[in-house]
């Protein structure tokens, strides 16, 4: 091959991967993960927990995705776990020493790490508050969750207290992010038997991403 010809393989080659690229970006929090984004997510936004409409219901709490247009706020809902006895590990923005990098959420048998994000309404960082799991059904904590009791009668109420420093930071790790570091439990739930978003918080996620274009 000439030096000619190699350099226009070499050409095109970093076109295929500019391309490639550029399309896992624009995918955002429908898969796994981002190439990489060069500037942090927002702050999280301040909104209102919507009421939980009914028994199963577990809380998926709201975050800043990525397309074409830049971040986009994704907002929280309220979903049917895909199986009994499965939480939600929400997804998270970090630092992977030349880019923020997407980790996407997941339901499993426990909580994994998400980056030390205080999303609120039980997820305060580690784990979740916000209810648990017995006999088959899920039990609401009404301390930090919007559950109407004349409905839902699963309930009970227990404070709770932050032991870190309350934070809008989205994102884990480079400049001003959050320093936390996965403990082994959540090591040990991201390697069990999970899965991804439903299909119902996949439509979301592009309803929202929707939204930003008509902006």
């Amino acid at each position: 091959m000439t030096v000619k010809n190699a350099a226009k393989v070499l050409r095109l080659n970093l076109l295929a991967l500019m391309v490639f690229s550029v399309s896992a970006a624009i995918l955002g929090g429908c898969a796994g993960g981002y190439v990489g984004i060069r500037t942090p997510p927002p702050p999280l936004p301040y909104y209102d927990q919507p009421i939980c409409p009914g028994p199963g219901y577990l809380w998926v709490p709201g975050y800043w995705a990525y397309g074409s247009d830049g971040y986009f706020w994704v907002p929280g809902i309220w979903e049917v776990a895909p199986r009994v006895g499965w939480l939600w590990t929400p997804g998270y923005w970090g630092w992977s020493g030349n880019a923020y990098i997407w980790h996407g959420g997941y339901w499993g048998m426990h909580i994994g790490f998400y980056g030390g994000v205080n999303y609120g309404y039980g997820y305060g960082g580690v784990g979740y508050e916000g209810g648990y799991w017995r006999n088959g059904a899920f039990h609401y904590n009404t301390a930090v969750t919007n559950v109407n009791v004349s409905v839902v009668h699963n309930t009970y109420t227990k404070e709770v207290v932050n032991t870190t420093t309350v934070s809008r930071v989205s994102y884990n790790g480079g400049r001003g992010g959050i320093m936390a570091k996965p403990t082994s439990q959540e090591l040990m739930a991201a390697r069990e038997k999970h899965s991804g978003m439903t299909a119902r918080q996949k439509q979301h996620h592009q309803a929202a991403r929707a939204q930003r274009q008509r902006m």
